[in-house]
């Protein structure tokens, strides 16, 4: 478990080769994501220590559906009372986000790739096995600076899934890249900036061609939904990745 701050009044949880990510402005805090369920007790240590509790969250934004970036949100949404935003192109999967067809079958993919194994049985240990979904959600407007702390624009980049966004905040110089640019394959083991394995993908064409949204942030820091944050610049990391291109 590790919890650290990654960019001014950013701080980063991370279990299980999950992120996690807390924005803390003057009007409030703004979740991105919500890992794993056993991600929960650590975030609520990070509010306590920075002076604050879950009353002063006030909403979480999902980079999109899959469950491990799921992971709390039903209680945050239930027991919290904390809005939660998706895309629209991902609702459904927010709702239901074990049921997805990714590009090759997920479940024989690490078959032929053992280093995820480790990975992915961590994942598991974590909760990964038993998120529930949320189907209360609202939907997230892109293209201008929402009404939120940190005032974050969100920006769709489908492939890894239809829905899937990533958010730029300028104010905080960052773009929370969630899977549509990892530094870390929980599939396939593989570390350095690329997009996420055909194991858990939909179109990675589309994916590979979405990389452009997230170098047109300009932004210098990238933080991933899964891998250490990249600090060398969102052109870079896309360069490295479009390289590397589908697994």
């Amino acid at each position: 478990m590790e919890v650290q701050l990654v960019a001014d009044r950013v701080h980063l949880i991370s279990h299980a080769h999950v992120n996690c990510y807390v924005v803390q402005d003057d009007d409030g805090l703004l979740l991105v994501d919500a890992g794993l369920p056993s991600m929960r007790p650590p975030l609520l240590g990070l509010l306590a220590g920075l002076g604050r509790d879950v009353s002063d969250i006030r909403a979480l934004v999902l980079t999109h559906g899959h469950f491990d970036h799921v992971g709390f949100a039903l209680h945050a949404h239930r027991k919290w009372e904390v809005p939660v935003l998706v895309h629209h192109g991902d609702q459904r999967l927010a709702a239901h986000p074990y049921r997805y067809k990714p590009r090759s079958n997920r479940f024989l993919y690490p078959l032929t790739h053992p280093r995820s194994l480790p990975l992915l049985a961590g994942m598991a240990a974590a909760g990964a096995l038993s998120v529930k979904g949320v189907d209360d959600t609202r939907p997230l407007d892109t293209g201008e600076p929402l009404p939120l702390p940190g005032r974050p624009i969100a920006l769709h980049t489908p492939g890894h899934t239809d829905g899937h966004c990533i958010l730029h905040l300028p104010r905080h110089g960052v773009v929370f890249s969630g899977d549509a640019l990892v530094t870390l394959d929980p599939y396939t083991g593989a570390r350095g900036p690329q997009i996420v394995a055909n194991a858990a993908t939909s179109d990675p064409d589309k994916a590979l061609a979405s990389l452009e949204v997230l170098a047109g942030t300009g932004e210098q820091t990238v933080l991933p939904g899964h891998g250490a944050p990249w600090a060398e610049g969102a052109r870079r990391a896309v360069d490295l990745a479009l390289a590397t291109g589908a697994h």
